[in-house]
């Protein structure tokens, strides 16, 4: 087994202050809904369609944190699998703005905010970012804003 570092392809400095990606396309199916519901998040109105069309939703509509469990996965995709990252203190906010329904297919809006050295190990960036998630008709479902770690590219290495 190598021991040596995993070669990364982003580092701390691929995301720069006001840079923008867009990237996925999750198509969202009633099995995954329902499955997500029943082990995570049990309201009638994610399992159940007569329930659901009782509901504000008026038809079955996937769990928020469904809705954010299928965006890290395209975020973990598009660049977190590749990156220098090393976590999350946490999310500052999550807003659900509209409701996901089967059948929507959902893609992400990633804004970095800010980006800054953190002062206590000059090795490590931060960058607080925003996520935006849209439906295919670019209506937002879901905001997030928090911040990551990752390490900064070793002095040196190409970018």
């Amino acid at each position: 087994m190598s021991t040596s570092p995993r070669p990364f392809r982003y580092w701390w400095e691929d995301f720069p202050a006001g840079s923008v990606r867009e990237f996925g396309a999750k198509q969202v199916t009633r099995d995954a809904v329902i499955a997500f519901a029943a082990e995570f998040d049990p309201q009638p109105f994610h399992l159940d369609d007569e329930a659901a069309e009782a509901s504000l939703f008026g038809r079955l509509s996937a769990s928020g944190w469904h809705t954010c469990a299928m965006t890290m996965r395209m975020i973990c995709d598009d660049h977190l699998l590749d990156a220098a990252s090393l976590g999350s203190p946490g999310i500052d906010s999550l807003r659900w703005t509209r409701p996901v329904f089967p059948g929507d297919t959902l893609s992400v809006r990633l804004e970095v905010l800010e980006a800054r050295p953190m002062g206590s190990r000059p090795d490590v960036g931060l960058i607080r970012q925003r996520w935006e998630v849209l439906n295919q008709d670019r209506e937002v479902v879901m905001t997030m804003e928090g911040w990551g770690m990752l390490r900064r590219r070793p002095t040196g290495e190409a970018s």
